[in-house]
C-alpha cells in the first residue's frame, strides 16, 4: 500500500514537472524577447532641453501679456485646436475640448471679463521629447468683470504643451485654486 502511494506520488510530481517544464518552454523565450528590447524614453540633449525649456517659457510669459493686452479671447491662440483638447479646475472637467473652450471663451468671458492679469511663479518645464513638455507652475490670477469687480485666485497649474506648426500650444491644462483661507 505504501509503495503503491510513492509510485501514484511519483507519477504525478512527474506530469507536474513536465507541465512546469513545458510553461518555461513557452515563457523563457518571450522574456528573453520583453527584456532584449531594453525599451526607454529617448534621451534629449542638455542642448534640446534648454531650448524646450526656453520655448515654452516663452509661450506662458506670451500668453500673460495677451490675455492681459488682448482679453481672454487671447486665450484661443494659446490652446490646440484638437478634439482631444481639455481643461479640468478643482477636479472637474471644464472644457471636454477645444470647441467647448471656444465656446464658454466667445459666449462667457469675452462678454463678461474685461481683463485678465495672470502671473506665473515658480515655474517648472519638464521635456518629454522635443515637442512635448509638462508644466507645473504657481499662479496668481486677477479677473475684472466689466462692471469693474475684481476676483483674486491662487493656486496651481498643470498642463501639457505641444509644439505644432503654428508653434507650442496647451494640449490639456488643469487650474486648482488654494482653498480660501479662513
Amino acid at each position: 500500500m505504501f509503495l503503491h502511494k510513492l509510485v501514484e506520488t511519483l507519477k504525478v510530481m512527474k506530469n507536474k514537472t513536465i507541465a512546469n517544464f513545458k510553461y518555461w518552454l513557452l515563457a523563457l523565450p518571450a522574456l528573453a524577447l520583453i527584456f532584449s528590447c531594453n525599451y526607454s524614453k529617448p534621451q534629449l540633449t542638455p542642448d534640446e532641453i534648454g531650448r524646450v525649456q526656453h520655448s515654452v517659457n516663452k509661450l506662458t510669459k506670451d500668453l500673460t501679456l495677451d490675455i492681459m493686452l488682448k482679453g481672454p479671447t487671447a486665450w484661443l491662440n494659446y490652446i490646440q485646436d484638437t478634439a482631444n483638447f481639455f481643461m479640468a479646475t478643482d477636479g472637474q472637467l471644464a472644457f471636454k475640448d477645444h470647441k467647448s473652450a471656444v465656446r464658454f471663451i466667445q459666449d462667457s468671458l469675452e462678454k463678461n471679463v474685461s481683463q485678465i492679469i495672470l502671473s506665473w511663479k515658480n515655474m517648472r518645464i519638464d521635456p518629454l521629447t522635443n515637442s512635448i513638455a509638462s508644466v507645473g507652475s504657481d499662479y496668481s490670477e486677477a479677473i475684472t468683470d466689466k462692471s469693474g469687480k475684481t476676483d483674486y485666485y491662487d493656486g496651481y497649474f498643470t498642463a501639457t504643451v505641444v509644439q505644432v506648426d503654428e508653434g507650442w500650444k496647451f494640449r490639456n491644462m488643469h487650474w486648482s485654486d488654494k482653498p480660501a483661507k479662513k
